[in-house]
This record gives structure tokens, C-alpha cells and sequence, in this order.
């Protein structure tokens, strides 16, 4: 049977739409690749990255927000048209139902715990004891964690795994429209892992007690899941990678203790994503400015620093130069108080302070009571739209 005009001329439509998406997918790859490598582009990369702000503009309640990955997803997805010329897109759905899978505690929910539209919160105990140190040197970490999401977190990993199925197709969706995902593949750093189940106060005096057990266990924790990332990261060949320190801040930390707890851990999982071929986007929160060197050691023009602004973006720039991509780092406090004009006279500056190899965010997430007519001031100093 053959189509009728108007379902010819609907087809025809939506390929064009589809054709022009692609194009502004490629240009807005190039564009952010480019950047990273320190070459001249036609303007500065801007991207958006958000979960309640969204669901706060599309109308949603953050219970229904977080309890389904698709919806949460559409409504991201049909909010980011009308934030003007945004290259990229760090979220692409609502994860907080499966914070517990990274952070290793469980998670206060709006409309489960917590009402309808309130802030998700992680709730952090001492679910993970001295003793289950000897357990996973013992029976090895994935045996061990197993066990423990299901019988201490009380975690139903069978209940989210049809939601997890979904994720390509989220990432197609949101490349389909024309957008490069940020976050296409993701991990933490897994000293993480120990801080989240013993508690960041008991996991601060393990590695002052016990030194050396802490180092065996974070040595087994990284030499399995980098396996299984590195194959994660071979399967989906991602351009970015997503990478979370966390609570890995200098400003939390003695310097011997961060460089043997937190920085042997962030080098070794940045150098295999590099290894990979990836780029590895490195999402800075908190205050690092003590040892910013370091960065310096990781393979040049390969990372993204991504600056929450608790850093001074500036202090960045200053001292890893050309040899890494800064990301950033429009504060939540000035998308939230502020006005149009001052978003936008603070992000001019920033792309013209910053110059070659800067990628123009907010600082961390968008804080879900920022004024929406501020983020389209941050992109519209980027874009010129």
C-alpha cells in the first residue's frame, strides 16, 4: 500500500530533523574533542547537567521523578529544547533510586521515606564492619558485596535491573536529538565503596588505625572492578568517561593519607580509562587546591577537570595550564539568588578568563531552585543565542 502525501511529507520531516540532529551531534563532538585537545574552536562548549531542576520544570513530583528511570529521563530530555544551543547533557535520568549500589548505603527517598517533593537523601550508618575487612581479603569483594546490597542494604538489584536495561536507549535518545552524552559509562573511586559502608568517621580512623589492612582491602576493591570496567568501557567504546572522587577532597584529608587512600586510586582508575581510549571526566567536588599538581601527572589533554567552584577555577587554570580541560563552574549559589545579567556578565568572564580548553557548567549539578531564566543565561553566554 502506498503512503499518502501528508505521511510521505511526515516521513520526509522527521528525516530532516533527524538529519540536522546529527549534524549538530557531530559539531557539537568535534567541538567539545577539540577543546579538550586545546585547539581553537568556533565558541566555547556548554553543557547542562540536572536531575530535580528538571523534574521541577516539567511539573514532575520528585517521588515520581525518582521512582521511574523512563519518566524521569523524557522529562530531561523534553526540558533541554528550550535551555537554547546546549552542547552536551551530564544526566540523562533520575538515579537516585541506585545511589546505594555506588555509595554503599542506603538512600532516603521522596514518597518513601521522605514527602513527595522532598531532596533525596543518602543515610549513612556503620552497615560495614573491621571485621568484613578480613571477609573480602578472605572471599574477595564481589563475593562479599553481593551479599552485602542484598542482606545489609536491603537492596532489590533484580527490582532495578529492567530500569538499568534502559539506559542505552536513553543515550541514543538524548544523541538522537542531537546532544553528546557525558556520562555514557561511570564509576567512583573505590576507596568510596568503604567510605559510604563504614561511615565516613569510622573509615577516617580505619586508615589511621589500620593502615595496611585498609590499603590490602582498596588493592583487592581496585584490581576487580577495573576489570570489570575496563570491559564495560571496551563494550560501549565511549568517548567520555564519568569518573566520581567524591569525598576525596585534600581539604578532608592529611596529604599522606590522601595520596595513599584517595590519589594511588583516582591515578590508577584515570590511567586505565585513558588506556582504554576514553577521555576521563573527572567530576572535582569540594576544595583540591592543595594538590593540583598531581593532576599534572596524569596523561596530558586526556581528562576533563570538572569544577564544582569550591575549587578556584582560577588556581586550576593557573597550575595545570594546557595540560588539562577545565570544566565548570557556574556556582549553585548564583544560578539560585542571582539575576540574568550577573549569570551571564560571570560566564562571559569565565570563557574569557579561561580561554582555550574550557568547557562552560554548572558547578557540580544545577540546584533543582535555580531560575530557569539563569541557566538559559549560562548557555546563552556560551552559544551568543
Amino acid at each position: 500500500m502506498s503512503c499518502s502525501r501528508n505521511e510521505r511529507e511526515t516521513k520526509e520531516s522527521e528525516w530532516l530533523i533527524m538529519k540536522n540532529a546529527q549534524q549538530l551531534l557531530g559539531e557539537r563532538t568535534e567541538r567539545v574533542k577539540k577543546t579538550i585537545a586545546f585547539e581553537k574552536t568556533d565558541r566555547t562548549p556548554v553543557t547542562l547537567s540536572g536531575d530535580a531542576f528538571f523534574a521541577k520544570y516539567a511539573g514532575m513530583k520528585l517521588s515520581d521523578f525518582c521512582a521511574d528511570f523512563k519518566a524521569s529521563h523524557e522529562a530531561i530530555l523534553h526540558s533541554f529544547k528550550d535551555f537554547g544551543d546546549v552542547d552536551g547533557a551530564g544526566n540523562i535520568f533520575g538515579g537516585a533510586t541506585g545511589f546505594p549500589l555506588a555509595f554503599y548505603c542506603k538512600v532516603k527517598l521522596p514518597g518513601r521515606e521522605l514527602p513527595d517533593d522532598a531532596m533525596w537523601q543518602l543515610d549513612e550508618q556503620e552497615l560495614m564492619t573491621v571485621e568484613d575487612y578480613d571477609t573480602i581479603l578472605n572471599t574477595g569483594w564481589k563475593n562479599f558485596s553481593d551479599d552485602y546490597i542484598k542482606n545489609r542494604l536491603g537492596f532489590d538489584v533484580d527490582s532495578l535491573l529492567p530500569q538499568l536495561d534502559n539506559i542505552p536507549q536513553f543515550i541514543k535518545n538524548f544523541e538522537n536529538a542531537g546532544y553528546l552524552v557525558f556520562a555514557t559509562t561511570a564509576t567512583i573511586t573505590v576507596n568510596e565503596y568503604l567510605g559510604g559502608g563504614r561511615s565516613f568517621p569510622k573509615f577516617m580512623k580505619d586508615m589511621f588505625k589500620m593502615p595496611d589492612k585498609v590499603e590490602a582491602v582498596l588493592d583487592l576493591i581496585l584490581q576487580e572492578t577495573l576489570a570489570e570496567f575496563r570491559k564495560q568501557i571496551r563494550a560501549a567504546k565511549p568517548l567520555l568517561v564519568f569518573l566520581s572522587p567524591a569525598r576525596g577532597a585534600s581539604e578532608f584529608y592529611s596529604p599522606k593519607i590522601w595520596r595513599r587512600f584517595v590519589w594511588k586510586y583516582l591515578k590508577a582508575t584515570v590511567e586505565m580509562i585513558v588506556e582504554e581510549g576514553a577521555i576521563a571526566n573527572l567530576h572535582i567536588d569540594g576544595n583540591w587546591e592543595r594538590d593540583l599538581a598531581y593532576f599534572k601527572t596524569l596523561p596530558k589533554q586526556k581528562c576533563i577537570f570538572e569544577s564544582d567552584s569550591s575549587t578556584n577555577i582560577y588556581k586550576v587554570r593557573e597550575v595545570l595550564g594546557d595540560h588539562m580541560c577545565i570544566k565548570g563552574d557556574v556556582p549553585a549559589a548564583l544560578l539560585t539568588l542571582g539575576t540574568p545579567d550577573e549569570v551571564y556578565d560571570y560566564c562571559t568572564k569565565l570563557i574569557h578568563d579561561m580561554g582555550t580548553g574550557f568547557i562552560l557548567a554548572s558547578g557540580c549539578t544545577i540546584p533543582p531552585n535555580a531560575k530557569v531564566d539563569n541557566v538559559k543565561a549560562m548557555v546563552a553566554a556560551a552559544s551568543g543565542k
